[in-house]
């Protein structure tokens, strides 16, 4: 029922009636007022760019909003749900137009849901932390499997995994994160972390030290080994297989989550990370343990 985004957005919307931003044979395009319009309840962009807006308004003023808004009558209440179009909403907001274009559809919310995701991240960039909110808005409310996530929206499940955990991130690192003063690649870093205090600390050296992933990475490294030469400086030093970081990154791409081999003198062990009960059934069926799935479910 579901495509890829790899055809674009407009060819996901045709390949589900519900999705299709043209006007249908037995549709009509309504003039509805600006006042009578609501936000969609599940946008997961909490801030937008207000040049692009005013270069939107221009255009709008210019030649009129070529394509129709999408929306759906708000259940059991006044006025309708912009389903898809809030930035054309927006710009004709500013020019004080009192209405626009729409094609009132049907939709549920699980639909419209998707629609926002979709709609922000095939336009417009959204932050992580605004991608990841929405990821768990469809998997919490709506009960999708990360697998299916990623399907609906054309991504790995590797990478839905890692969006996710930026929101175990402390709140003010993923302001930090949001407002672009750290990247992506720190975060998937600081998410690996369990100490808080240790994460706002990294966080605030990348943002004034401007560190790159790489750096961080070593600095880490290097408070790491500050910490635990006091305990190990009487015992024997155990030199890491270089090996073994090859062997990490191959599991993490395997198993679609963090893997971390700690070797000791003699022997060692392996730690698996994941988010929760269905991770870690996917995980083990992934290591071939069907017969232990049942007994975490």
């Amino acid at each position: 029922m579901y495509s890829r985004l790899g055809k674009g957005l407009n060819a996901l919307f045709k390949d589900n009636m519900d999705y299709d931003e043209d006007k249908q044979d037995n549709e009509q395009i309504n003039e509805i007022e600006l006042k009578d319009l609501r936000k969609n309840p599940f946008q997961p962009r909490k801030k937008f760019d207000d040049e692009k807006i005013d270069e939107l308004a221009q255009s709008i003023k210019e030649h009129g909003v070529f394509q129709p808004i999408i929306v759906t009558k708000v259940k059991d209440g006044m006025g309708y749900y912009i389903v898809a179009g809030e930035r054309r909403f927006k710009a004709c907001q500013k020019l004080g137009l009192n209405t626009i274009p729409a094609i009132i559809r049907d939709i549920n919310n699980q639909v419209m849901a998707e629609i926002a995701l979709l709609e922000n991240l095939q336009r417009e960039n959204l932050t992580i932390v605004e991608e990841a909110s929405a990821y768990r808005l469809l998997i919490d409310e709506y009960g999708l499997t990360q697998q299916e996530v990623a399907d609906r929206i054309g991504k790995s499940r590797s990478h839905i995994t890692n969006v996710l955990r930026v929101l175990h991130l402390p709140d003010t690192v993923q302001d930090m994160l949001n407002d672009g003063e750290i990247d992506f690649g720190h975060a998937k870093i600081l998410a690996g972390i369990n100490d808080t205090k240790q994460i706002i600390d990294l966080a605030n050296n990348i943002k004034d030290e401007n560190l790159t992933v790489r750096a961080l990475e070593q600095l880490i490294k290097s408070e790491n080994n500050k910490i635990i030469e006091p305990i190990v400086k009487t015992t024997k030093s155990i030199e890491r297989d270089t090996n073994l970081d090859y062997l990490e990154e191959q599991l993490t791409h395997k198993l679609g989550t963090h893997i971390k081999i700690v070797s000791k003198e003699i022997g060692g062990k392996l730690v698996i990370d994941f988010n929760n009960s269905e991770d870690l059934n996917r995980i083990l069926k992934i290591l071939s343990l069907d017969d232990i799935v049942n007994l975490i479910d």
